[in-house]
């Protein structure tokens, strides 16, 4: 899971979102803060994004470099010592 930046230089910003009442509810009866909750969910699912739209930029070497492999082996191999 990542981790939301412990940055005590980044800047904070305000903003309204809207959430299910008995989960903000149930959220404050854990004791859970729900502003760190809601920047941990949206920074998972950026960093998800962004994994998902570089393997979609980088499709067509990702498949050619497994093609080379296949063809040709490791480059080193014969160097490995496991």
């Amino acid at each position: 899971m990542a981790r939301v930046r412990e940055d005590r230089t980044a800047v904070r910003r305000p903003t309204n979102v809207t959430l299910d009442e008995q989960l903000v509810a149930s959220a404050k009866e854990l004791g859970i803060n729900v502003s760190r909750a809601c920047e941990q969910g949206l920074s998972d699912a950026v960093s998800a994004e962004r994994i998902r739209r570089w393997q979609e930029e980088n499709r067509e070497a990702t498949e050619a470099y497994t093609e080379y492999i296949a063809t040709y082996g490791l480059p080193l191999e014969r160097y490995r010592q496991f």
